[in-house]
């Protein structure tokens, strides 16, 4: 299988990690987005990373959509519980990280746009969604070792996934300060084979 996408970003990072953690071989093509043809326009029709072209032909696409294939096809290192409220939770999780990605994703493009363009108050509501959902993620983690459960799964990775992410494109944003239990779970995400792999370039 090939996976389409970029690598500095944090949803393609998101199902390279899990890939990883399953022991899952597939071809990254991390340039899919390059170009007047865009390779990904041809696999999504919505143009947007990550895609995961199957071995038959098949295209998925929305990462959380190729987690929950890539989790069900492998049984090694089950991510996603079978139990229907902690699945929900578990995916409520993973969510609640892909929601603060798209709130920081939009005010990276914004700030590329020419300044007199800019929307400063639309940004600042973009801002206020990632401060809203990393504390609800502190309060919720407290004082466990893990997000949802007793050992790691998919609300840990797409955590993580979420917390490098900042520390790459909003290094201003002191989270590992302001939130010291995020910060020892992304440090302990940070040496895993998987995390190690797939750490971005600026």
């Amino acid at each position: 299988m090939k996976l389409l996408g970029s690598v500095t970003s944090p949803f393609v990072r998101k199902v390279r990690i899990v890939l990883i953690e399953k022991h899952i071989d597939f071809e990254l093509v991390g340039d899919a987005m390059t170009g007047d043809a865009p390779l990904i326009e041809k696999h999504n029709p919505l143009g947007k990373i990550p895609a995961l072209v199957l071995d038959d032909g098949l295209t998925l696409f929305d990462s959380q959509v190729i987690t929950e294939y890539l989790d069900a096809i492998s049984p090694v290192g089950h991510l996603i519980p079978d139990n229907p409220r902690e699945r929900a939770v578990v995916k409520r999780w993973e969510a609640m990280a892909d929601g603060i990605l798209d709130a920081g994703v939009a005010i990276v493009l914004e700030k590329r746009r020419p300044e007199t363009e800019q929307s400063p108050a639309w940004m600042e509501r973009q801002r206020g969604k990632m401060e809203r959902g990393l504390a609800q993620m502190s309060k919720e983690l407290g004082t466990r070792s893990w997000c949802t459960a007793e050992a790691l799964n998919l609300s840990d990775l797409a955590a993580g996934s979420l917390l490098f992410w900042l520390d790459f494109r909003f290094p201003e944003w002191l989270w590992r300060q302001q939130y010291p239990n995020l910060n020892a779970l992304a440090n302990k995400l940070g040496q895993r084979k998987s995390f190690k792999e797939t750490l971005p370039n600026p």
